[in-house]
């Protein structure tokens, strides 16, 4: 039970890994899109493929708080007590990114648009950064099981800020692919190909941050270096093949459909991955999943919740992305 109420809990990390990476990495291109007249279409473009669904994804953020709180409360109160800045600032993020998208679209001053799609653009490069520096530090050890561990070196440190950099890439090259399907959707071709070349640009890019991580690691998270090369390779492996795949149709003009499904794959065995290589491990090198699980009634009623919850939740979701991307929604 409690190695099956740690699989749960990561599956809402890979949902939102997925779900709400694509939304910041759609910040990101917000970001690089220029000026108010050259960016218009894209930004257009951003705004209504995420209206419909932005606030919705993160159910998964909230969903993985409550598995860890409840169901692994040791290891939540290290995290918290250690990771205190970057998780305070992931939450100052999402807050300031919705108030940006939001009043953005209701402000009629171009100046005022100027200064709430900034914030809105700028906190989705931040928070996701700040999301994989907090990996980084859980990954790497630097969290102590007693917690209040060092405020600054337990997430300022290689492997973190490559996790915060891994990230950043891996959200803007899942929202390059998606926004380049909903450019075709609309036939606006000159979208569509922007949005082929960045999600191009930003897969290699991804890649190359990956390759370049792998000698982070070796000298930083000797352990984790070791798993991955062995009990997470597979799934490493997988991603690449995914990701590669998936370059290769978007450069070939294929369906979108299939491109997405693929970068989807990528990203999700690649975070798979890492979830193998830490176990059993929750913590690092040191708090197991064992040692840091609730009593077993409580994880059995934390499943059954969880049963009940996805069985309510998934199919409204699995309507809403579907109504969003046959362009039902207004």
């Amino acid at each position: 039970m409690t190695d099956l109420t740690a699989v749960v809990m990561f599956i809402g990390v890979i949902a939102y890994a997925l779900f709400g990476g694509a939304d910041y990495g759609a910040g990101f291109w917000d970001l690089t899109a220029g000026g108010a007249v050259r960016g218009r279409r894209t930004r257009a473009l951003i705004d209504s493929s995420l209206s419909p669904v932005w606030e919705a994804n993160h159910t998964w953020l909230i969903f993985c708080l409550v598995m860890i709180w409840t169901g692994f409360p040791p290891a939540f109160a290290a995290i918290t007590t250690t990771l205190y800045i970057p998780l305070g600032l992931t939450a100052l993020g999402i807050v300031v990114r919705g108030a940006g998208f939001a009043f953005r679209k209701v402000l009629l001053r171009t100046a005022h648009q100027r200064v709430t799609g900034a914030a809105f653009a700028l906190s989705s490069v931040c928070t996701p950064f700040f999301m994989g520096t907090v990996a980084g530090a859980i990954a790497s050890g630097r969290v102590p099981t007693g917690g209040h561990g060092d405020a600054l070196a337990s997430w300022v440190n290689p492997t973190s800020l490559l996790g915060g950099i891994l990230a950043v890439a891996a959200c803007a090259y899942l929202a390059a692919v998606f926004l380049a399907g909903a450019a075709r959707q609309r036939r606006a071709g000159a979208l569509e190909r922007g949005f082929r070349r960045r999600a191009l640009g930003a897969g290699a890019a991804a890649g190359a941050v990956a390759l370049a991580g792998v000698f982070v690691l070796r000298s930083d998270a000797p352990r984790l270096f070791h798993q991955l090369r062995t009990d997470g390779l597979p799934l490493l492996i997988a991603s690449a093949v995914f990701g590669v795949a998936a370059l290769a149709l978007l450069f070939g003009h294929r369906s979108h459909v299939v491109v997405r499904t693929l970068a989807a794959a990528a990203i999700a065995t690649v975070v798979a991955g890492w979830g193998v290589a830490q176990y059993p491990c929750l913590l690092g090198t040191h708090l197991t999943i064992q040692q840091a699980a609730a009593p077993a009634p409580t994880l059995w009623v934390l499943f059954a919740v969880s049963c009940v919850a996805a069985l309510l939740i998934a199919p409204s979701l699995l309507l809403l992305y579907a109504l969003q991307l046959r362009r039902r929604l207004g």
